[in-house]
């Protein structure tokens, strides 16, 4: 493809996100995207206000009885789940039901966050193990349709929660922050935006419904693929389904919290080499790794840039330092791919072909068979993150501890179901 082929996109000038953003991405007149305005409600929202309009919303669901209970939380061994059943059970006293659907790439370390999430608040959980022979066959006939191996992750970790409420009769299901309004201004805090089916597909599931996979031209059966369907309308208006966001409600600040959760509740952290955030995803060898990886392909950005931008709109990084902090980690190779070959039944050089075709050109130039150049996203005919002459200073507020580590054995294995921690 010819340099001028390349696609043009604008930046914005305080983070580092461009309109190539696939939740879509506004720029304003002044350089300033729509998810930097958005955020700029975090230092003019009265959040004591918001907090009291949470309490409301949450009080019509209590137990009358004390016999049943008061919501539903997914929760995982990484991420926001520490601080988001702080919120929950501590400080609204709400009685959870905890939820979270297994992704068979499990790390020792989100086994024992998970179980010591458990024991710590004294919470009831539920554990989704759908069948892995199932979960192989989906990732096959994702990765090689539209270049996912996590659809099954996000899928059953959107679903489950839901078709718990349904189950139990339990309305109320609280998730954490709002990844579009939180990265792209999707949305203002103001809306008060809940979780929809619609959102769901069209961005966690990335336009692909459990019923969609299904194909004549497949291996996938109805019985693969059943206990990823979202519950029909009719259910969840009889038991009146509703899932609200936290951060609507709360200063959302990542980093602050995770830091809070390892003082107050001994959540452990660990390192990547795609980003410098030691906090999220700890869970998972692959969402930082292959997963990551896609999404450059796809793209043409990582999570770091997501770490990054968050870091800056939170005055811990300048954009300078940002971008030398992009440059640094997007391009490491992931790791744990032969793990995840022997988990799949696949050859590396197979799975390398597959994520191959799933490069967006508009990001990437083939210059040689199997050799390829990352070309964007370009703004003006510039590499945008071209990094020239970038140093910049990290603030001090912008460290990130780790008090754990990974198994990096090459022999390692994913532990596919958690029972406990000592």
């Amino acid at each position: 493809m010819a340099s001028s082929d390349i696609t043009e996109f604008r930046a914005c000038s305080r983070c580092l996100y461009t309109t190539a953003h696939p939740l879509g991405l506004v720029i304003d007149e002044e350089g300033i995207c729509s998810g930097c305005r958005v955020h700029e409600e975090k230092d003019s929202l009265d959040w004591n206000e918001r907090w009291m309009r949470l309490e409301s919303i949450v009080k019509p669901y209590r137990s009358q009885s004390g016999r049943n209970y008061d919501c539903v939380v997914p929760v995982t061994g990484g991420g926001d789940s520490y601080y988001v059943l702080h919120l929950v059970k501590n400080l609204l006293k709400l009685n959870p039901l905890l939820v979270t659907n297994n992704k068979y790439f499990n790390t020792p370390l989100g086994v024992r966050n998970l179980a010591n999430l458990r024991t710590r608040f004294d919470c009831d959980i539920l554990v989704q193990n759908i069948n892995p022979d199932s979960v192989r066959k989906i990732i096959r006939s994702t990765l090689r349709k539209f270049g996912s191996i996590y659809w099954p992750c996000l899928a059953g970790q959107t679903a489950f929660p839901v078709q718990t409420a349904v189950r139990y009769e339990v309305p109320l299901v609280i998730w954490g922050a709002h990844q579009g309004l939180e990265q792209v201004g999707m949305f203002s805090h103001a809306h008060e935006v809940q979780m929809t089916r619609r959102y769901r597909r069209d961005h966690d599931l990335m336009g692909y419904e459990a019923d969609n996979l299904l194909s004549t031209f497949d291996s996938l059966t109805e019985g693969d693929i059943w206990q990823y369907r979202y519950p029909d309308d009719h259910d969840l208006k009889s038991i009146g389904v509703t899932g609200i966001y936290l951060g609507n409600y709360v200063r959302w600040d990542p980093k602050a919290q995770h830091e809070q959760m390892i003082r107050d509740y001994a959540y452990q952290s660990a390192g990547f080499s795609r980003t410098f955030d030691t906090y999220d995803f700890v869970d998972c060898f692959n969402y930082m790794n292959l997963h990551d990886q896609l999404k450059l392909y796809k793209h043409g950005y990582s999570k770091v840039t997501d770490h990054a931008c968050r870091e800056i709109r939170h005055g811990r990084l300048t954009r300078d330092h940002g971008l030398a902090l992009v440059l640094q980690h997007e391009q490491k190779s992931a790791e744990y791919t032969g793990m995840f070959c022997d988990w799949l039944g696949v050859q590396p050089g197979a799975l390398q072909f597959l994520m191959d075709n799933h490069r967006n050109r508009s990001f990437w130039r083939e210059t040689a068979p199997r050799q390829w150049e990352f070309s964007g996203p370009t703004v003006n005919g510039t590499l945008q993150l071209s990094g020239v002459g970038t140093q910049g200073k990290s603030s001090d507020r912008c460290v990130f501890k780790k008090n754990s580590a990974l198994d990096t054995r090459e022999n390692a294995k994913y532990i596919t179901i958690g029972k406990g921690y000592p």
